[in-house]
């Protein structure tokens, strides 16, 4: 039986969806869709009737792609008031004093079985090492002997109303949510390496409305936090300057602009409209000027977030989002930051955009939690998986078609 997986992101600009199959520990994008986005608003649901009918559209078009119906998803969540807290949790190991996953989800049930969740929903829970008896910081310890299963774990959740009311949407559009996660887990899953896992480091996701700076240590989000300033503003910037209309100066940032205005060609030139009647002509330069000036701002105030955040030195920062996508990005990142600074690099057949890093990673995170804990999850049918089968092998040179759980899998 397959693998096979599909992460949804409900963000203020657009919704993505993606659905990987699994092989051999590498995953493959059978489908992905990007829709505009209506009725959410910095990850908040304002109008749930426009927002089922975006995220209906973008399930719609991976429907198509594939020729199946997707109806379980796995749903990336806004990092908005979450809130993070490290709890214990203790057990006898059961099966003949060798540990199982069973052992793994009882006592990672223990260490929740004391937080109060009265105010908040568990989005999820992330253990940060196991005790085997004696034997410390065991990163998986399934086989191990001995007597006595401790474990850290840190615990990510958020006010109960504003995810309901995401879940609410999504089974108005007709696909169940059976796991969700934060997006900046999602932005980490993408860009995990055995490296990363070892260090300090920090994960910027440049989003439409706002700016979410995340600390990790080993692999752990131990921080983070949201600035009120995004790709939104660089388009309210452009407006202010040219006179244009929200949707001529997004198109004049996506499909014009350069982020690194030294880059730019003064000869180059696009023609915007101001209104029924009249249009103006800019230069690159010019549009990049401004471009420029405001993504410089908002490295700088994601720079003076990771100092506010934390102490410790930082080994590594990643910076994703659509804005990251800009031409000439690197190179501000790198007068900003120097060298321990990259830009997020999707090289993967189908989602080639660093959009799409929320929940593809989400895809990531959902197995490894899976392995973890010694369990499978396929999100379609096996008659599904056959009629898949036959669409994939016929058309692999298309990049387009190559109860709740939050979070932990306790029970069978």
């Amino acid at each position: 039986m397959s693998d096979i997986y599909t992460g949804i992101d409900l963000g203020t600009n657009s919704i993505k969806v993606v659905v990987c199959e699994k092989i051999n520990d590498k995953y493959h994008v059978l489908a992905s869709s990007s829709e505009a986005s209506n009725g959410i608003k910095n990850g908040y649901i304002t109008d749930t009737k426009l927002a089922v009918n975006s995220v209906s559209k973008a399930i719609k078009q991976v429907n198509e792609m594939l020729g199946i119906k997707i109806n379980k998803v796995i749903a990336c969540v806004p990092s908005v008031d979450c809130k993070m807290s490290i709890v214990h949790g203790s057990t006898n190991i059961i099966d003949y004093n060798e540990v199982t996953s069973l052992d793994i989800s009882n006592v990672i049930t223990d260490a929740l079985k004391d937080y109060d969740f009265t105010n908040e929903e568990l989005v999820t829970a992330m253990p940060i090492n196991f005790i085997v008896d004696e034997n410390e910081n065991v990163h998986d310890p399934k086989g191990m002997k001995g007597s006595i299963l401790e474990t850290r774990v840190v615990i990510s959740t958020m006010p109960k109303e504003p995810l309901y009311r995401i879940l609410e949407v999504l089974k108005l559009s007709g696909v169940e949510a059976v796991d969700i996660t934060f997006n900046s887990f999602g932005d980490y899953y993408t860009i995990k390496n055995n490296k990363y896992d070892e260090e300090v480091g920090a994960i910027i996701n440049l989003g439409e409305e706002s700016t979410n700076v995340s600390i990790f240590n080993k692999g752990i989000q131990i921080k983070n936090s949201l600035i009120p300033f995004g790709s939104r503003n660089v388009d309210k910037d452009l407006t202010y300057v040219f006179k244009s209309k929200m949707s001529e100066s997004r198109k004049l940032k996506e499909n014009f602009a350069v982020a690194f205005s030294s880059m730019a060609d003064s000869n180059d030139t696009w023609l915007i409209k101001l209104d029924k009647d009249n249009t103006k002509e800019v230069n690159q330069v010019g549009v990049s000027k401004v471009v420029e000036a405001r993504v410089k701002e908002l490295l700088k105030l994601a720079k003076n977030e990771i100092k506010n955040l934390t102490n410790r030195e930082i080994r590594y920062i990643i910076i994703t989002g659509g804005l990251s996508e800009l031409a000439g990005f690197s190179y501000l990142v790198e007068q900003e930051f120097g060298f321990v600074a990259k830009v997020c690099n999707i090289n993967v057949m189908g989602i080639r955009h660093n959009m799409y890093s929320s929940c593809y990673g989400a895809i990531k995170y959902f197995n490894d939690k899976l392995d973890l804990r010694g369990k499978h999850y396929n999100m379609v049918s096996n008659e599904d998986e056959d009629r898949l089968s036959s669409v994939t092998s016929s058309v692999t040179t298309n990049e387009n078609v190559i109860s709740k759980v939050f979070g932990h899998f306790f029970t069978d």
